[in-house]
């Protein structure tokens, strides 16, 4: 197998991976609810007369309340976050044509990178570089399982729509600034691997290489992804993308993800761990929909980072600024999880 070629953007992020635990961002979506938003914040002129409901569409606000995302990306920066994801979990054609805005994708991909970009350029100081994540989320259709009960064969996208939705979706992340991609939420390996091929076709088209990180969602105490395939089979189904990092993240929580993350982080010896899981199970009658408070997040990511799980850590679902701050606090004593990776070592002699 070839080295990964030299990364053209986010050159310091495997350097800084093998030094410290780094801190991704929390939920967008549960900030976001408490700007109590209407129906017009999801609207502008160009919308004004648009058939469908808008309210919802959260990647639409980096269009419409631009103002409200830089202020959530703001708050996660300053809890301590080292990577910010972009708003753009469902910015994809695919998923836009749900409110009838598939025609938009590309800008809303390219408006929210601009965005996280000027905010992490905002924070950013030499000792402790800000990285934006470009967000591919897994889109709200699977290659792999029929939506009809019925007919097992039955399919209602291809490889080839979701290739093209998310080389799409990248192209714009890529002009917009990202410093790497992640693709996240992953419930269908086949799709997956869809954005894979298509992040692969669009660095060899541009000459430009940067970090991928692949996140997968266990969604039943089977341990086992939506289209069936264990942590295990998952992995191997993905490596040879060669990720900067594979993890877990949303679904379950982390007491209910660990025996997950720690196997994942056995199998996977070449390659980083990402984990940021929910604030735990769902709760309609907590602040945040979940049952988590900071502290209790923080010391079952602590409890990770003692046991030697992690490099990459941070919050999906329920999660804040809060809780990212604690998480922030209490891994920041302990080393990260070390990496056999004699082919990309190269790559953190190169950013050193």
């Amino acid at each position: 197998m070839k080295p990964t070629p030299a990364y053209t953007r986010g050159a310091a992020l495997p350097a800084i991976l093998a030094q410290r635990i780094a801190i991704i961002d929390g939920a967008m979506g549960t900030m976001i609810q408490r700007y109590k938003l209407g129906e017009a914040d999801f609207r502008h002129e160009g919308l004004k007369d648009h058939p469908k409901d808008l309210k919802g569409n959260n990647d639409l606000l980096v269009l419409t309340r631009p103002d409200v995302i830089a202020e959530i990306h703001g708050q996660y920066l300053a809890a301590g976050a080292d990577l910010i994801e972009t708003n753009t979990f469902g910015a994809t054609s695919i998923a836009q044509e749900d409110y009838g805005l598939a025609h938009l994708a590309r800008e809303m991909n390219v408006a929210a990178a601009r965005l996280a970009r000027a905010e992490a350029d905002r924070h950013s100081t030499p000792d402790k570089p800000r990285f934006v994540a470009g967000a591919l989320g897994p889109t709200p259709r699977t290659a792999s399982i029929s939506p009809d009960v019925n007919d097992p064969g039955a399919r209602n996208v291809t490889f080839d729509q979701l290739r093209d939705a998310y080389k799409e979706q990248a192209q714009g992340l890529l002009e917009g600034g990202v410093d790497l991609f992640l693709v996240e939420t992953i419930f269908d390996t086949l799709n997956a691997k869809a954005a894979i091929f298509a992040l692969d076709e669009l660095m060899e088209e541009t000459g430009e290489r940067v970090p991928v990180i692949i996140s997968g969602t266990v969604t039943d105490a089977s341990g086992r992804i939506l289209s069936g395939q264990t942590v295990g089979a998952f992995w191997h189904s993905v490596r040879h993308a060669r990720p900067l990092a594979i993890g877990l993240n949303c679904a379950l929580g982390a007491a209910l993800m660990r025996p997950y993350i720690e196997e994942l982080s056995r199998l996977a010896d070449d390659t980083y761990i990402s984990c940021y899981p929910n604030a735990g199970l769902p709760n309609p009658m907590s602040d945040t929909g979940f049952d988590e408070t900071p502290e209790v997040t923080g010391g079952l990511m602590e409890e990770f980072a003692k046991s030697g799980f992690l490099n990459i850590v941070g919050g999906c679902c329920g999660t804040t600024p809060d809780h990212i701050a604690a998480i922030a606090r209490r891994v920041s004593t302990y080393r990260p999880r070390h990496r056999n990776d004699p082919l990309l070592s190269h790559l953190v002699a190169q950013a050193a």
